[in-house]
């Protein structure tokens, strides 16, 4: 059995291919009991952001379980196996762990640091307890992959500064217009990443902040965060008119705002320049709005961009980071080494009872004379013969688990007594 994580990001990925392979939060649990259901899965996470989409498996044969996991990013995305096989990046066993604590860490992400990515992993190891795809393997992997990022997070200065998408859109905006004072805000979405965006716009200068989300309630609850006002869907176009700087969030897998649309809005604008940054994944916005005059259309890559420039100063921070990390990967190969340990040294007891009581029985007609005292005595003396034969073996595998001793002696009790 080997534990694997096959995923692609924004590193390894085109954006336009990786806004096909992301998993909508709705067909998560239909998704998970496929991966469940795989001949060679027996355990799954998906974790599915802006910026990556990652199977954390379970597998009985590594290339059988990466195998599986293609067939379904590539259904789901509907690009060809192969076309996805060269997107796809895959982990096993240590590399597989490391890597979730490194992603949970936020040392993997655009935004160094980032906060939004923790909870993220935290959403996608739920999901997957409530639709009972994680077990005795990855169930302890999560739970110690959100401690390691919170620790990252309160132990280090690796969050300071820009430290989420949503933040970095707030701050490239400011730039962009030399500050937000006087200028109207439209922010397209209320879920959890407008959430995170109007938390910024609050922190900002922005004065006329405006929402719109897919539900009246939905939208009221989000503009609530910055003092700002709700929307209907109906009112976008009117919002377009007098909006400076616009931010879209949604979680649709249908274009927002498309380019005729937007090309009515900009002439009846007098010239107004209009920023339109889009911060989702899919994307909201049409590609070619980015070429109406007076439009200026920044995405996930050109945030990316400037997130780049913000990593000065934070490599100490990194290297404490990792420290954590190592601590993390100790404490989990200790823990892990245990869980394994345990089943072999109840196998061993197992067999070494069942000899036992087969002695016994073999000999049962040269003890029919005994009273029951003297039978107790003699299968009390075999039981404490068997106990004290493993008493030594067994204190030795627990003081060795977590290291390469430990493993070499599991190995040859296994071997020994086919195990």
């Amino acid at each position: 059995m080997s534990l694997v994580v096959v995923g692609c990001n924004h590193r390894s990925t085109p954006l336009d291919l990786l806004e096909r392979m992301t998993v909508a939060p709705e067909d998560l649990p239909k998704a998970l009991h496929e991966l469940s259901a795989a001949d060679h899965l027996s355990e799954a996470v998906l974790v599915s952001t802006c910026n990556r989409v990652e199977v954390y498996a379970y597998a009985e044969r590594f290339h059988g379980g990466y195998g599986e996991i293609r067939e379904l990013l590539a259904r789901h995305s509907g690009l060809a196996p192969e076309t996805v096989s060269d997107e796809l990046y895959a982990y096993h066993d240590s590399e597989a762990v490391r890597h979730l604590f490194n992603v949970a860490a936020g040392l993997d992400s655009v935004v160094t640091g980032e906060h939004e990515i923790l909870g993220q992993i935290r959403n996608s190891w739920q999901t997957a307890r409530s639709e009972g795809t994680v077990g005795a393997v990855l169930e302890p992997l999560f739970r110690l992959a959100v401690e390691t990022g919170k620790k990252v997070r309160s132990r280090t200065g690796i969050s300071r500064g820009v430290a989420s998408f949503s933040h970095a859109a707030v701050a490239l905006a400011a730039e962009h217009f030399d500050g937000l004072a006087g200028r109207r805000v439209l922010v397209v979405g209320a879920g959890e990443v407008a959430s995170s965006t109007l938390k910024s716009l609050a922190d900002s200068a922005a004065t006329d902040v405006a929402v719109i989300g897919r539900t009246a309630q939905r939208a009221e609850a989000a503009a609530q965060l910055c003092g700002g006002r709700a929307l209907a869907l109906s009112d976008l176009g009117e919002a377009l008119l007098s909006a400076d700087l616009v931010i879209t969030t949604t979680g649709a897998t249908e274009i927002v705002l498309e380019h005729g649309h937007v090309s009515e809005v900009m002439a009846r604008r007098d010239g107004a320049e209009l920023l339109i940054i889009d911060v989702a994944v899919p994307r909201d916005v049409d590609s070619s709005v980015g070429d109406l005059a007076g439009v200026t259309l920044l995405n996930m890559d050109d945030l990316s961009g400037f997130v780049a420039g913000q990593r000065a100063g934070r490599d100490r921070s990194i290297d404490s980071a990792r420290e954590i990390i190592e601590e993390a990967m100790q404490r989990y190969q200790l823990e892990a080494s245990a869980r394994e340990i345990a089943p072999l040294i109840a196998a061993l007891r197992s067999r070494a009872e069942r000899v036992g009581s087969t002695e016994l029985s073999r000999h049962e007609a040269r003890l029919g004379d005994l009273s029951p005292q003297q039978r107790e005595a003699v299968e009390s003396l075999v039981r404490g013969v068997v106990n004290k034969l493993l008493h030594e073996p067994t204190v030795r595998l627990k003081d060795a688990a977590g290291h390469a001793r430990g493993d070499r002696l599991a190995e040859a009790l296994r071997d020994l007594f086919d195990l």
